[in-house]
């Protein structure tokens, strides 16, 4: 596929998905308007944007008619080999992330996913590496459960009791 067509299959696309929406919001009888003394109606903002949205797509494409931009006029590939290919390997990756979420817990596994990711893709050194491997996921426990008080998956529980050490320990600090 090249950029012409991309261009033109996204317009299309666009106008499609925004009508649709837009179809939701009227078929579902969803206020469009303004409610007396309530404010916007639920369907003011969805059906309203998607208008909008329909209108730059429809805009799109008769600018893709009469070829005055650029991208209507490139023949050239729309996605080159290596894109597909850093594309492909990074959901393979994610998808290994969630699948070892379940087995190793989220922590652990976010840290050999980064590992692979910026010491194997990436081609960073090993402070950077070892710094992002550790420094993000301390960053997400923090978040989510120090200040969220949510608990993310902790795997087996072989892996669920190394977490609780963690928790232990947290505790003693902040107790």
């Amino acid at each position: 596929m090249n950029v012409r067509t991309a261009e033109l299959l996204m317009g299309f696309g666009m106008l499609l998905a925004s009508l649709g929406l837009m179809w939701t919001v009227y078929s579902d009888d969803l206020t469009i308007g303004w409610v007396q003394g309530v404010g916007p109606g639920a369907g003011m903002w969805p059906f309203w944007l998607s208008l909008g949205m329909a209108g730059s797509s429809v805009w799109t494409l008769v600018r893709w008619f009469k070829g005055v931009t650029p991208e209507s006029r490139n023949e050239d590939p729309y996605i080159d080999p290596d894109t597909i290919f850093m594309v492909g390997v990074t959901v393979a990756a994610i998808f290994c992330l969630l699948l070892f979420s379940s087995i190793i817990g989220l922590y652990f596994s976010m840290m050999l996913f980064l590992l692979f990711y910026v010491k194997v893709l990436g081609r960073h050194g090993w402070p950077v590496t070892i710094g992002v491997m550790i420094g993000v996921p301390v960053a997400v426990y923090m978040l989510f459960e120090v200040a969220l008080n949510k608990y993310l998956p902790r795997g087996l529980p072989f892996f669920e009791n190394l977490m609780l050490h963690v928790d232990d320990f947290r505790y003693s600090l902040m107790y």
